[in-house]
This record gives C-alpha cells, structure tokens and sequence, in this order.
C-alpha cells in the first residue's frame, strides 16, 4: 500500500446557532495516499468546503485528527501550522483569489517568497510551472487580462509552484464553460500523473468526479465511497 500523505480520523464538526447545536459533519475518515486523486461530492451545503478545509488546515475540527505528511495539523501553533501548508498543501479555489495588482508569474512566485526562498529561486520556479500549464507567453499579464481559464491554469500553477505533496481544488471547473472546464480536467490529469502530486477534488462536476481514481460523496455529515 502506498504511503498515507493526509489522513483524517473520525473527524466531526459541530456549530452552534441559536442555542442548538448543527452536526455538519460526523464520524469522517479519509485516506489518501501519494499520487491519488479522488473527488468528494454531495449535495449544496453537506459539508464539502468545511471538510476540505479543515482537511487544509484552515478550519478546526470539533473532534477528531487531521495528519499531513505524519503531522498532527491541530495540535500545532499557528505559525508551525501555516509552515506545513505552505510545504505539503496547495489550493485551488472556484473564484482563483488571484492578487489582481500582481502579474501572472508574480501570483505564482508567492508562496515561494512567503516562504523566504530568494527572488530569483521563485522566479525560476514560477517560470518553470507556468510552462508547465502552458502559460509561459503570458508571464506579464495581469488576471483582468487573462480569460477564466488562464486564471484557472495560473491559480493551478499557483498551488505547484512549491511542489506540496497534495493539491485541494474546491469546484475548480465551476465557473468555467463546459470546454475550457474539459481543458483543466484533462491539464489535471496531466500534472498528477507527471508530478505524482495527489489531489483532492470537491466538485458537482460529475464527468470530472468519475475521471478521478475514487468517488466520496457527503450523505448526512458522513463520507461514503459511491
């Protein structure tokens, strides 16, 4: 069996509102393993984008573990906690949250800086995943002069840029038309089978859930294989 790079244990998420507590999710266990892709589904507000992001490290869980490259991610400081996503994780969002003052290869040299590695390092780097997503001839261009799916592909390169041992996409494809949502589907597949970077997919894209190696659907705060 291929060696666990994130795995979640009996993970629940509970809030409070008005006085009741909401049981969002419960009981989750997740493990993925170095170069898988799978894709979690469900229907709107089951949980998907509180699990992945407690699966990042951005949310807490109200009980449970949540290990990362063999590390506990709740039970770190802050700082010790965003040094390991900066390292083992990257993210992909539906809207690409890219900084919209900075230039293409200045988006994607970011997390490379942030981390402290010299300019020229990042740059390289950037350069270098950018080819990678077949963007290298539009470097200087900002993201209001780039199409959705150049946005996209410069918010993938974003998340590789630092070589994390899994990438987490929230509806990657979702506010992309049906080709060029074909086009980052098949530019997925590509990276993950050439970079054995693992992916974790939540997506309502079912032709882009069943093109992954395994289907998770939320049912009632639980994970279940399709």
């Amino acid at each position: 069996m291929s060696k666990s790079i994130l795995s979640a244990k009996a993970v629940a998420k509970v809030y409070r509102e008005a006085g009741q507590e909401v049981a969002v999710l419960r009981d989750v266990s997740l493990e993925l393993a170095v170069g898988e892709r799978i894709a979690i589904v469900g229907s709107s507000g089951s949980g998907k984008s509180t699990l992945l992001n407690m699966l990042g490290g951005l949310d807490l869980p109200s009980s449970g573990t949540i290990r990362v490259a063999d590390q506990d991610l709740h039970t770190q400081s802050e700082k010790a906690r965003s040094r390991l996503r900066n390292r083992e994780l990257g993210f992909v969002y539906q809207f690409h949250h890219l900084l919209p003052e900075f230039t293409a290869l200045e988006n994607v040299a970011m997390p490379l800086l942030l981390r402290g590695d010299r300019r020229n390092v990042a740059t390289d780097a950037a350069l270098e995943i950018l080819a990678a997503v077949g963007l290298e001839h539009r470097t200087s261009h900002k993201p209001a002069q780039l199409s959705g799916g150049e946005r996209q592909r410069v918010a993938i390169a974003r998340a590789l840029v630092g070589q994390p041992s899994c990438v987490l996409m929230d509806e990657p494809t979702g506010n992309l038309d049906r080709k060029t949502a074909e086009d980052i589907q098949a530019l997925i597949e590509r990276l993950n089978n050439e970079l054995q970077t693992a992916f974790i997919i939540v997506t309502h894209d079912m032709e882009l859930a069943h093109r992954t190696g395994r289907v998770l659907e939320l049912v009632d705060g639980e994970l279940l294989q399709r």
